[in-house]
C-alpha cells in the first residue's frame, strides 16, 4: 500500500494540468476539462505542442484510488454517530459544525486515535485570541 502511494505521487507529479482548450483566452470558459470535439481543433487532433488529452493511463493505481496521501480512506464526520463508524479512516470534520460540537468530536477522535485532516483545536484558537488582544493593547 505504501509503495503504491509513492507510485501515485510520482505519477501525479508527471501528469499535465488538464485545462479546457482556450480557457485562458476567454473569461466565460471555465478551466475544467472538456473534450474538444471540433474537426479543426488541434488539441483534439492530438498535435503534441497543444497539450495532452485525458487518457486512462494518467490515473492512479486502482488499489489506492480515493485514498488520502497519509494512507487512510477519508470519511466526512457530521455528528458523533458518524465518528463511531470511522474506525480505520482519516476523518474530515464538516465545515458546517459549530465550535462546541466540533471540539467534542475532536476530543473523541483523539481518544479513538483517529487522524483528523482538518483540526481546529480550541487551545490554538484561544491562544490566537489572547495574542491579538495583547497586540491591540487590551488588558
Amino acid at each position: 500500500m505504501d509503495k503504491l502511494l509513492k507510485v501515485r505521487a510520482r505519477q501525479k507529479s508527471k501528469k499535465p494540468q488538464f485545462d479546457r482548450h482556450d480557457s485562458h483566452k476567454k473569461k466565460r470558459l471555465s478551466i475544467s476539462w472538456r473534450k474538444p470535439r471540433g474537426i479543426h481543433n488541434k488539441l483534439g487532433a492530438q498535435v503534441s505542442a497543444k497539450g495532452k488529452l485525458v487518457r486512462p493511463g494518467f490515473g492512479s493505481p486502482r488499489a489506492v484510488k480515493g485514498y488520502h496521501p497519509s494512507g487512510f480512506k477519508e470519511m466526512l464526520i457530521k455528528n458523533m454517530a458518524d465518528l463511531q463508524k470511522a474506525e480505520g479512516f482519516a476523518v474530515r470534520i464538516a465545515s458546517t459544525l459549530g465550535r462546541k460540537k466540533r471540539s467534542e468530536i475532536e476530543t473523541k477522535a483523539a481518544e479513538m486515535n483517529l487522524k483528523i485532516l482538518n483540526p481546529k483545536t480550541l487551545a490554538a484558537t484561544k491562544d490566537a485570541a489572547v495574542e491579538t488582544t495583547l497586540e491591540a493593547g487590551g488588558d
